[in-house]
């Protein structure tokens, strides 16, 4: 069988799923705009190039739907030299349509069965944008803009096959005449690689923590509000000045990956960060962690030192941290929201707070950080086996992954 990935940072979500198709003897090629920074065994990747920039003073509506007609076009244009040049001819499809690589596929390939990453379909109630009443959507036009964004996706949810989210939640933000084509399967977390190690020692500069030191763990892509960091922040100088012997170490750029940057213009970090400073002296600044983006080897040695880790989001894509932390035995304080609800029992195998009860999230902080040893062991155990049994790389979904894809390509186009 012929597979092609197409991803504009790939291998993405398809690190695994690619070269586990390779292996099964598969044709697989990739059409990526970044050069891939891990080369997997047995996948030819081709680069496309976007030949030109938005259009100055263009709708700003329309903005954002140019920029991925012109991946899509430059993306197709690329496939058209595979077909034309080299004569593939892929079998399957499986694309993250998100970036507007995947509009123009079926006409350069009709006959091929399209699988797409379905991650995300922008709403309004019960969704990010009008969850947080400190960041209001502005107006009508906000609701209006944000119509404009499905325009591409749902494009893709006519295009393709089949698809595939990585929890019910997700899957759910779809209108629901398309919701029967998608399946609900997770990237999958590496159980053997990713577990519990009461010898782990995370180091950082000078700051050296081991398993039973008090710490705290919190990790975001970049710290900003769609993922808690304002909530987390401000609820930290209480739990510093209750918990004299807490390290907290964060985890995350200064960037912006779902939102937008403070009014000021400075990053979430700074500005958070100068509103706690009054409520903070020196020795709580020092025991206040802020240790940029780690390499996953180290970023293990967290989770199996922590003896907490906090994860706040918004209703929105499950991050794959809380998945990890809880497979290598971390006790998890989760927000009570969509996704996080669906892996998380509260007292079973993880803690739940209100996202905005800033009093709740410290209690159970300080809390946690002051139980005797082996308390939330039970929890501990659970959280690990949960991910086991429903998350597990290599004997759970990564199967599953690749049943999927044989299945749709042995099967006629739905779409």
């Amino acid at each position: 069988m012929r597979i092609l990935f197409v991803h504009q940072n790939f291998p993405g979500q398809y690190v695994h799923l690619a070269p586990a198709l390779a292996q099964a003897g598969h044709e697989v090629r990739a059409l990526m705009l970044e050069p891939t920074a891990r080369p997997l065994p047995g996948v030819a990747c081709t680069r496309y190039k976007v030949t030109r920039s938005s259009t100055p003073q263009i709708h700003p509506w329309v903005a954002e739907y140019e920029t991925k007609v012109l991946r899509g076009e430059g993306c197709a244009r690329a496939a058209l030299a595979l077909r034309e040049q080299h004569g593939f001819m892929p079998d399957v499809i499986c694309v993250h349509p998100g970036w507007g690589e995947a509009l123009f596929l079926r006409d350069i390939w009709p006959e091929a069965r399209q699988l797409h990453f379905v991650e995300w379909f922008y709403g309004w109630e019960g969704h990010d944008v009008t969850f947080d009443p400190e960041f209001p959507p502005r107006g009508i036009e906000a609701r209006l803009r944000l119509r404009a964004k499905n325009t591409h996706l749902l494009q893709g949810l006519v295009d393709m096959d089949a698809g595939v989210s990585p929890t019910a939640w997700q899957r759910s933000t779809v209108p629901q005449a398309f919701q029967h084509k998608i399946r609900t399967l997770h990237d999958g977390v590496d159980t053997d690689l990713i577990r519990p190690d009461p010898e782990a020692v995370f180091e950082h500069g000078a700051l050296r923590l081991r398993h039973g030191d008090e710490v705290l763990s919190f990790i975001n892509r970049n710290f900003e509000p769609n993922r808690g960091y304002h909530v987390f922040m401000r609820a930290l100088p209480a739990l510093l000045r209750e918990r004299p012997q807490a390290q907290v170490v964060l985890v995350g750029g200064s960037g912006v990956s779902y939102g937008a940057r403070p009014q000021d213009g400075r990053s979430w970090q700074d500005t958070l960060l100068a509103e706690i400073a009054p409520q903070l002296d020196e020795a709580m600044r020092a025991r206040l962690h802020f240790v940029g983006r780690l390499p996953h080897p180290q970023l293990m040695k967290l989770y199996q030192v922590t003896r907490a880790h906090v994860y706040l989001t918004y209703p929105f894509v499950l991050s794959w941290s809380m998945l990890e932390a809880m497979s290598a035995g971390a006790l998890v304080i989760g927000s009570r929201t969509a996704p996080v609800e669906e892996v998380i029992e509260h007292g079973r195998n993880g803690l739940l707070v209100d996202f905005f009860d800033r009093e709740g999230l410290v209690r159970t902080m300080a809390d946690a950080l002051a139980a005797p040893p082996g308390t939330h062991d039970a929890i501990r155990s659970t959280a690990r086996e949960t991910i086991v049994r429903r998350y597990d790389l290599r004997r759970v979904c990564l199967p599953g992954q690749v049943a999927l894809v044989e299945e749709i390509g042995r099967g006629p186009r739905v779409a």
